[in-house]
């Protein structure tokens, strides 16, 4: 099955090589958690940031059946932003499988019967 990956740059052009590296780098987020209906990451530049020179942000979005994972990261360097992003939907992709974990052992204590 191919992954759906949603790739848009917001005053910023989208060269091959910057595609092909996003491109990579959630190919390790797919193989992580088989169950993403959809990633759609957003690459913006913002050059009129009051803050720094040159802002680069990157969003990912993770459609998940249930809720969705919304990650935004910035950076002076567009490529870093796509690491941080990429580590940072890693493990909110982590805390959401630990969670679940934790919830269906805890339901699974409240039905047992008790000790007399």
């Amino acid at each position: 099955m191919k992954n759906n990956l949603i790739l848009s740059g917001l005053h910023l052009n989208l060269t091959d090589s910057l595609k092909s590296i996003v491109s990579e780098k959630m190919e390790k987020i797919f193989k992580h958690e088989e169950r993403i209906i959809r990633a759609r990451i957003e690459l913006e530049h913002d050059s009129k940031s009051s803050s720094h020179e040159n802002e680069y942000v990157a969003k990912g979005h993770l459609e998940l059946k249930g809720k969705t994972i919304t990650i935004s990261v910035l950076s002076e360097n567009i490529y870093k932003a796509v690491d941080d992003l990429v580590e940072k939907l890693d493990r909110g992709l982590r805390r959401r499988a630990r969670l679940r974990r934790v919830k269906r052992k805890q339901s699974s204590l409240n039905h047992l019967p008790q000790a007399a």
